[in-house]
């Protein structure tokens, strides 16, 4: 194997392939219309109900967050990446997203926001807190206070985890630019007496 040394005095994040989950984000505008939007970096933050995403305050995914103090989370099946594609489109003049009437829209039930409906995980959540200073990004960080998830999609004592995967496929990140389904996998090798 042979490594090529990267340049870190620049973002080395486009110079190779890496996975990450793909969910949509949903907050609520100033006049209560929804906004959703994709983000790849995002993930669940420790073993407790906390979820976070990077996003700069230049989008309205962020002022809405601060300003609601909440935002959802959708995680979109494989045959809604149109969908999740359509909520990064960009704002019009009158600053609407028209395709956003593309797009089924349900509302989150404790919280102030909008959900992609049909996604196979819904999370709503209230802001814990920003982590500032990730270059022009910030760390937004909130405590899952509602969660929804299709049956299909449930990993249960009754079902094989690699049957759940076959049947309610996953939808994956490959940044930059990139997407994959995941409907099989594997178990991890760990060490035996391993714990978290």
């Amino acid at each position: 194997m042979s490594y090529a040394p990267l340049d870190v005095s620049h973002a080395i994040w486009d110079r190779f392939f890496w996975v990450a989950p793909l969910v949509v984000i949903g907050t609520e505008e100033e006049d209560g219309s929804p906004d959703l939007a994709p983000k790849h970096m995002a993930m669940p933050l420790g073993w407790e109900n906390y979820f976070g995403f990077v996003c700069t305050p230049r989008h309205a995914t962020y002022v809405n967050a601060i300003r609601e103090r909440a935002f959802t989370v959708s995680y979109p099946r494989p045959d809604q990446l149109v969908h999740a594609s359509l909520s990064a489109e960009p704002r019009c003049e009158d600053g609407q997203k028209a395709s956003l009437s593309d797009l089924t829209i349900v509302p989150a039930e404790v919280v102030s926001g909008p959900l992609l409906g049909g996604a196979y995980v819904h999370l709503e959540c209230e802001l814990d807190r920003i982590v500032e200073g990730f270059g022009e990004n910030g760390l937004i960080i909130g405590k899952v206070v509602a969660a929804r998830a299709d049956r299909e999609a449930l990993r249960t004592i009754e079902r094989e985890d690699e049957d759940v995967i076959a049947q309610s496929p996953l939808l994956a990140y490959l940044a930059p630019g990139q997407y994959a389904r995941i409907d099989r996998a594997h178990n991890f090798p760990f060490p035996e007496g391993f714990a978290r």
